[in-house]
Formats: structure tokens, C-alpha cells, sequence
């Protein structure tokens, strides 16, 4: 594939997006998913909305399994970083990792069936249900409900429903696993150390699952494998890793209770966009599609060669 000055404009975007993801990811402490979907999806809108089939039902499926296969590599530092002072609860991980994959594969599931708006509109939820809570913490500020995890069905039925809801929404499951945690008397930084093992194991099978889901498709963005851009997954990780450690230096200059409320009024916006896009026509944009098959079977089609033979009585 010759790279053109779409695709290059595409890896810009990308680079771009990845920058952003990383910085506000590091300043407020939660998974870039918040960020890489919403930028993505309006970068892929922008860029391939000249075939309407993806700016309408593929772009957001690509958006979440980009986004799920971004989080396997920061993911993964994390739990690398939180292990060397031991704060992971490994156990906590084990027993809930069949629980939580068995919430990803539902999750991949219902997201076959779901179009392109149902899926930004269940983001906006998701997404205004967490703008809530940090805006408003009336559960965290209650305390703990409890000593101990849920057992039983109860971590049977809160692990799926967190593998599933994740999956939909194309994040890590950090700040859900944290309220989980701290409400059941988990301490603040075994917490925050555990969640980041849960989106390994959300965003390991849901990037397994996207590319399955996605492969075979037509008509999906340069560089895709399945639903998975690996263009932007590449870009997105690079840049994030450069700039969280500068998201993390403005964080530690500004007061905690402000951040957390810049924090609710960021995930706010975010969700009020991603809803309002979704009943929002596609504008048409810079077709950015690897597929060409398709249009060289039309052009074949509509153009007549001439024949000298026939055009001249021979």
C-alpha cells in the first residue's frame, strides 16, 4: 500500500490522538479508552466519510477494538510497575478473571448486533455514568459496604457485567474495578494497582475478539486487522507513553478535589459529544478505505472499451 497524503494525514491524526490520550490519561489517572474512542471515532469520521457503510457501522467497532488493543501494552506496564511494590492482589485477579471474559465475550457478543449509534450512545451512557461519580462521589464517600470481596454469584454477576460493560464502552475497567474494590474495604492503592490487572484481562480477549469479529470485513480503514487499526494502535501507544509522565507533572501542581471535578466535567463533555454524534448525520469527508476491489469492479463495469471491429462495421 503506497502511502498517500490521506493515509499520512491518518498517521498524524493518529500520533496526535495517541498524545492526547497519553496526557490526559496521566492527569487524571484513568485508562486513555476514555479518550482514544471519542478521538478515533471522530478522526475515522472525518477521514472516511466518504463511504457511508463505515462512517455509519464500522467506525466505532473500530474505535473499541483499537482502543482494547492499546490498553493490553499500558496495561501491562502498569500491573509490571504496581507488582514491583507488591501492591497487585493476584488473587482478586485470578478469581475473577473467568468471571470478567466470560462479561468480554457477551459484551463482543451484543456489540455484533449493535450499529454504529447504538454503540455511541452506549458509550455516552457509560461514559455520563462515569462523569457522574466523579462529580458527584456519594458512594465512595459513604465507605466501604463491606470487608471482603464479593463472592459467589455476586463476583460472578459483578465480573461479567464489568467484563461486558467495558467491552461496549472500549476501556481498561480501572475506575468500575476501583469503586468495586474500595467499596469492599479494599485499600485505595491495592486498588488502583489490582484494576490495572483487570484490563489485561478485559483487553487481551477483546482485542482477540475484535479482530475475529472484524476479519474478512470490507471497506475498513488502511492498516486494520479485523477491527483493530494497528496504524493507531501503534501510534496511540507510542505518543501515550511520551506524554502521560507530562500529564502526571501537571496533575501533581493542582489540587486533588479540583482535579477530580476537571476529571467529571472532561468524561461530561465527552459523553455529551459522543451522544449528540450520534444523531448526527455524517458530514463527508476524506474516504480513507483500503478495500479497492470494489471500485475497480465499478470502474470496469461503467467503462466501455471501444471496438474498432464493430464501430466500424468489420
Amino acid at each position: 500500500m503506497i502511502l498517500t497524503p490521506d493515509t499520512l494525514l491518518f498517521i498524524a491524526a493518529m500520533l496526535a490522538a495517541g498524545a492526547l490520550a497519553g496526557f490526559v490519561a496521566g492527569l487524571f489517572g484513568i485508562g486513555g479508552g476514555f479518550v482514544v474512542v471519542p478521538a478515533l471515532a471522530s478522526v475515522l469520521t472525518l477521514l472516511s466519510a466518504g463511504a457511508d457503510a463505515i462512517a455509519s457501522d464500522k467506525i466505532m467497532h473500530v474505535a473499541i477494538g483499537t482502543s482494547l488493543a492499546t490498553i493490553i501494552f499500558t496495561s501491562l506496564r502498569s500491573v509490571q510497575a504496581h507488582a514491583k511494590r507488591g501492591a497487585v492482589d493476584f488473587e482478586i485477579l485470578k478469581s475473577w478473571t473467568p468471571w470478567v471474559v466470560i462479561g468480554v465475550v457477551l459484551g463482543l457478543f451484543i456489540a455484533q448486533y449493535l450499529d454504529g449509534h447504538a454503540l455511541k450512545m452506549t458509550f455516552g451512557v457509560g461514559v455520563f455514568i462515569m462523569a457522574w461519580h466523579f462529580l458527584f462521589p456519594v458512594l465512595t464517600q459513604r465507605g466501604p459496604v463491606s470487608n471482603e470481596m464479593p463472592k459467589g454469584f455476586m463476583r460472578g454477576g459483578l465480573g461479567s457485567v464489568l467484563g461486558g460493560y467495558c467491552t461496549l464502552l472500549g476501556i481498561g475497567g480501572g475506575t468500575p474495578a476501583v469503586l468495586i474494590m474500595t467499596l469492599s474495604g479494599q485499600p485505595m492503592h491495592r486498588a488502583v494497582a489490582t484494576a490495572a490487572g483487570f484490563g489485561t484481562i478485559i483487553a487481551v480477549p477483546g482485542t482477540i475478539g475484535s479482530i475475529i469479529a472484524g476479519f474478512g470485513q470490507s471497506g475498513l480503514p488502511f492498516g486494520s486487522l479485523g477491527y483493530v487499526n494497528i496504524i493507531a494502535a501503534l501510534a496511540i501507544t507510542s505518543m501515550s507513553v511520551i506524554t502521560a509522565p507530562w500529564g502526571v507533572a501537571v496533575a501533581h501542581s493542582l489540587n486533588a478535589v479540583h482535579l477530580r471535578r476537571a476529571l467529571g466535567l472532561y468524561l461530561l463533555v465527552t459523553s455529551s459529544i459522543m451522544l449528540v454524534s450520534a444523531f448526527t448525520p455524517p458530514a463527508r469527508g476524506i474516504p480513507l478505505i483500503v478495500d479497492a476491489t470494489p471500485v475497480a469492479a465499478t470502474m470496469s463495469a461503467d467503462i466501455s472499451i471501444p471496438n474498432p471491429e464493430k464501430d466500424h462495421g468489420l
